[in-house]
């Protein structure tokens, strides 16, 4: 006892270390786990067999099997479950989610993170895949507001494979169309991994965005995965500055500006509203006062661009690209911007975004009491 008190906190720790792996190595450890595999879940699969129903838990079982490798743990769960249970299933996402870990109130829903919820459940999102699928909403955009709003598109595939790089320039841009953060930027195709390249999409066409993701984004559950090209764009030295401008009822009231995502620099959040006023909040990062970042140019074009798409919709946020030549391109419509759990500074700023938000049906209810 004393020899091991005179040990150092570093090698006590290997010591407890390889007991450990000495213990769960062992024979007698592995058995004993087996043995008590089948007791141990038997409660947990009689339970969901009795919610579900035999063939909802044997497409369970087929999910699972298929996709815990290669998604995540909770992946079947998502693609399983019952609309009768979205509600129930949402409300404990978002408390094991949300950065205030606060209960989701869908019967009166006041945060930005809240309505964000409710509109999940209620809006009728799915209606909107055609609108946040990358492929398919170039038509509405040419339609709505000029194919001069577009990224030039390079080329469309179903799969990695099919595609022949000879004949995309040096520089370009590879994304899926069914979901967010699913893009590669080749720079210099020289040096582009097709290996890695390939590995990430053949992974990324053969998984439903909204049972990956979890919380509910069901606007992506039904998009035809679909791998598509577009030319390579900047702002000066590589970097590509986004405008997200978050409309409400069709009127884009605040601007979410990123900079800083493509170059070697801290990235950089700042919310401005639509005539360039620093907002005494933001998003992700806490709040600071930037005096280095000039009006665009083009801003309200942009706010005109952004209104026109916009109408109708009781909040869509508008991505936006200002390039050099004054010219404006279109990036992505976001229903759910962030799936609703992004941390605002202060937490203040997440009452007031929500109460931009109109919810019919729900805020126009009287006030209990007052009916």
């Amino acid at each position: 006892m004393e020899e091991m008190n005179e040990l150092t906190a570093e090698e006590r720790a290997r010591i407890l270390q390889h007991e450990l792996e000495a213990v769960y190595g062992s024979s007698s450890y592995k058995i004993g786990r087996a043995v008590t595999w089948l007791p141990r879940h038997a409660k947990k699969a009689l339970a969901y067999l009795a919610h579900n129903g035999p063939a909802i838990s044997a497409k369970y079982l087929y999910t699972y099997a298929k996709y815990h490798k290669i998604a995540n743990k909770e992946y079947a769960y998502w693609a399983c479950l019952q609309k009768k249970d979205y509600p129930e299933a949402l409300k404990k996402w978002f408390l094991e989610m949300n950065y205030t870990h606060q209960p989701l109130d869908l019967e009166h829903p006041k945060t930005f993170s809240e309505k964000t919820q409710w509109l999940k459940l209620y809006g009728h999102l799915d209606e909107q895949r055609d609108l946040v699928d990358k492929y398919k909403v170039r038509d509405w955009i040419r339609e709505k507001v000029g194919e001069e709003y577009l990224i030039p598109l390079l080329g469309v595939w179903d799969r990695f494979d099919e595609i022949d790089f000879d004949k995309l320039p040096d520089r370009f841009v590879l994304k899926t169309n069914h979901g967010a953060g699913w893009n590669y930027i080749v720079q210099d195709k020289s040096k582009l991994d097709k290996a890695d390249a390939k590995a990430k999409f053949d992974l990324w066409t053969k998984l439903n965005f909204t049972y990956y993701q979890g919380g509910l984004e069901l606007q992506y559950e039904h998009i035809q995965p679909k791998i598509i090209a577009e030319q390579f764009i900047e702002n000066d030295g590589g970097d590509l500055y986004d405008y997200k401008l978050c409309c409400f009822d069709g009127e884009p009231k605040v601007i979410i500006y990123i900079m800083n995502r493509y170059v070697d620099a801290d990235e950089r959040i700042i919310c401005f509203d639509t005539d360039w006023n620093v907002l005494p909040f933001n998003l992700f990062t806490p709040l600071e006062q930037p005096d280095d970042i000039p009006r665009p140019k083009n801003l309200e074009k942009m706010v005109e661009v952004a209104r026109t798409l916009s109408q109708g919709i009781p909040f869509v946020r508008v991505d936006l690209y200002a390039l050099n030549d004054g010219t404006i391109k279109f990036g992505e419509m976001t229903f759910t911007t962030y799936s609703g759990i992004a941390p605002w500074h202060p937490e203040s700023a997440n009452d007031f975004m929500g109460s931009l938000i109109h919810l019919p049906g729900v805020d126009d209810a009287p006030a209990e009491g007052n009916a």
